[in-house]
Order: structure tokens, then C-alpha cells, then sequence
């Protein structure tokens, strides 16, 4: 099979077994310029629900062995200029980018293929305006001539190369032991919950017990039952090595606090939290983060990714900020519109 230089544009519903698994493979093997939010769990899942399986293509280059060595998964979309206002307009961005919060955007491209799909992507930006939300600073040379960079999104993460007991300061670390101490005499527990394990029910827990954390702080948020469905099928999609893991504070045979995120190659990725706020005074909260953090370092893993927000807890834990940028590729009308209002946020 011939290198090929042209990609294949399929709809995300013509996808084959080979594809999808040489899409894993490829994103696997970018190192840290791979994340779960560049995989075809996460983007066909979103496509599925979120997505509402509107019009979208997925480009693939392949190479002369047939291996998947690029992949540009696209969705045209309207975006609102105000959010008082009914005004939209178009434009062509990343599937799976926008809501259900996906950091670490982009595409999955080797780097001998880079040259090639920032071309593509230029071709493309002479017809039409591209917008590609928080995406991951290793994967901006992908963007072709003209690109822009309109936003900013701080995304902390903790080394665990030193271990858990390496992480925070001498303080810190014993007011995490205290806290462990009064847990247990109360008689919680925690438990780690891999990739493809977790039990029916499970994310409805989580959700519910989020929703009373929010409530209990007068907040708002995006993390309810509307988004189940995307959910579900990430936990559908699991595989042993990758996809939705948790960690469970238990008591008494009852789950009464959960985080939840996505574990891919050597990265957790913690995506949110929910607990009964009758556990505050014991300090629940801090405490399933920090177990959660152990966990993972116990396996091995090199970075707690805590993604985007910059909630002081996460610094206690040394964590250390890398940015995602949004870019703005601006073409006729539809361009000069969303490039005023990134100016006038700015």
C-alpha cells in the first residue's frame, strides 16, 4: 500500500473496526502530545450524544503500511456572539471540542504528517472560518498561516514521577494524614476503581452526590443528568488500559463521594467530583482528591492532570500550569465577527 498523501474523509458513522483501532494506536503513541480527549471514545461519544450525530468528517492519512498516522475528525457549527443575543455564526471546528469540556484539543498527527495536514488545513481556511477551542500547546504547529490565538486556559498538573509522598509541602502532607485518621475512625474507606470496572449505577452515584456538593455551595453546573449520555458511552468504550476510572470514599457499604475522570497511557485525567456535604467537616473533599492522587502514583502513572481551572487546592498538590490555547483561523464575515468578539473579551 502507497503512502497516501490525500486523507480518506469519512463520516463518523463509516468508520471501520481497522480505523478506529489504528486511531487508538496512533494517539497512544504520541507521547505526551496524545490525550483521552484526542481518542474516537472521546470524539465519536461526544458525536453520538452531545453531538446529536450531526454532519461532520473525519480526514485519515494512512502510511505505506496502512497505519493510521493522522487524524482530523471536523463538525461545521454556528457559535453565538453574545449569549443575550440569537445571533450566530458558522464555522468549522474540532468534533468532540466545545461542551462536555474537553481539554487537551486538537488532532492526532504524527510529526512526519504535520507539513501535510497543516496544508489541508490551510486549503480549508481559504473557504471557511476554523475555530479550535483549548487546544493542547504541543499541537499548535499543526495550524496553518493566518491562526490566531484568542484565549487562554490555565490546565494544572501534578508531577507523580517523585512519588505521592514528594507532593506538597511538610504542613500539607500532614494535615492530609490527620484527615485520613479522622476518616477512617468514622469508618470511610476508598477504593480505586479502574477502566471498564465500574459497576451499573455507578455514574448516576457520582452525578447525584456532585449535584448535592454544588448545591451545597450555591453553584451551578454543567455536570447532570444532560450529560449522561456522553458518559455512559465513555464507560461503554473502556478498556482495560484506558477510558473512565473512579475513585469511591465508602461508608458503610455506601458510596458517599466519587471523582471521576480518564485515565490514558501514563495520565489521569480528573474531570470532577461529587460528595454529601455532611462528610465537609471531615474534610471529604480533600481527602478523596488526595486518595486519588495516591492511586495513581501507587500504578505508576506520571502526571494527575486536574484540567482546566485554577482552584488553589490543586497548587497544594505541586501542581505546575500548562496552557491550552483557542485559535481563531478568520475567513470572510463569519471571522471578522468572531475575531471582534475575542477582542472585546479581551
Amino acid at each position: 500500500m502507497a503512502e497516501q498523501l490525500t486523507p480518506e474523509q469519512l463520516a463518523p458513522d463509516q468508520l471501520t473496526p481497522e480505523l478506529v483501532d489504528g486511531w487508538r494506536e496512533l494517539v497512544a503513541g504520541l507521547g505526551e502530545r496524545g490525550s483521552f480527549f484526542l481518542t474516537p471514545d472521546w470524539v465519536l461519544s461526544w458525536w453520538e450524544t452531545l453531538g446529536g450525530r450531526g454532519p461532520a468528517e473525519i480526514a485519515f492519512w494512512r502510511g505505506s503500511d496502512g497505519a493510521v498516522e493522522a487524524v482530523v475528525p471536523l463538525v461545521r457549527t454556528r457559535l453565538r456572539l453574545h449569549p443575550a443575543l440569537p445571533f450566530t455564526v458558522g464555522c468549522r471546528t474540532a468534533l468532540g471540542a466545545g461542551p462536555g469540556a474537553a481539554d487537551h484539543g486538537g488532532f492526532a498527527v504524527r510529526p512526519e504528517r504535520v507539513a501535510e495536514v497543516r496544508e489541508w488545513l490551510a486549503g480549508l481556511a481559504r473557504r471557511e472560518t476554523l475555530w479550535f477551542p483549548d487546544v493542547d500547546p504541543l499541537l499548535g504547529g499543526l495550524l496553518p498561516p493566518g491562526s490566531r490565538a484568542v484565549a487562554r486556559q490555565s490546565c494544572p498538573r501534578a508531577d507523580l514521577s517523585g512519588g505521592f509522598d514528594a507532593l506538597g509541602s511538610r504542613q500539607f502532607r500532614a494535615d492530609l494524614r490527620r484527615y485520613g485518621r479522622k476518616l477512617a475512625a468514622a469508618g470511610v474507606t476508598f477504593r480505586w476503581v479502574p477502566p471498564g470496572e465500574a459497576p451499573p449505577g455507578l455514574l448516576d452515584t457520582v452525578v447525584r452526590l456532585h449535584r448535592l456538593r454544588r448545591d451545597a455551595l450555591g453553584r451551578g453546573t454543567t455536570f447532570d443528568a444532560g450529560r449522561l449520555p456522553l458518559h455512559a458511552r465513555l464507560l461503554e468504550r473502556a478498556r482495560p488500559d484506558a477510558g473512565p476510572a473512579f475513585l469511591l470514599a465508602e461508608h458503610e457499604g455506601e458510596v458517599v463521594g466519587g471523582l471521576y475522570g480518564f485515565l490514558h497511557g501514563d495520565t489521569f485525567a480528573y474531570y470532577q467530583i461529587g460528595w454529601d456535604p455532611a462528610w465537609a467537616p471531615l474534610r471529604l473533599g480533600t481527602a478523596i482528591i488526595a486518595e486519588a492522587v495516591r492511586a495513581c502514583a501507587e500504578r505508576k502513572l506520571a502526571t494527575f492532570d486536574f484540567l482546566r481551572g485554577t482552584e488553589p487546592y490543586k497548587y497544594r498538590f505541586d501542581a505546575a500550569d500548562r496552557e491550552d490555547l483557542s485559535w481563531l483561523v478568520p475567513h470572510g464575515l463569519s471571522g471578522a465577527l468572531l475575531g471582534l468578539k475575542h477582542r472585546l473579551k479581551g
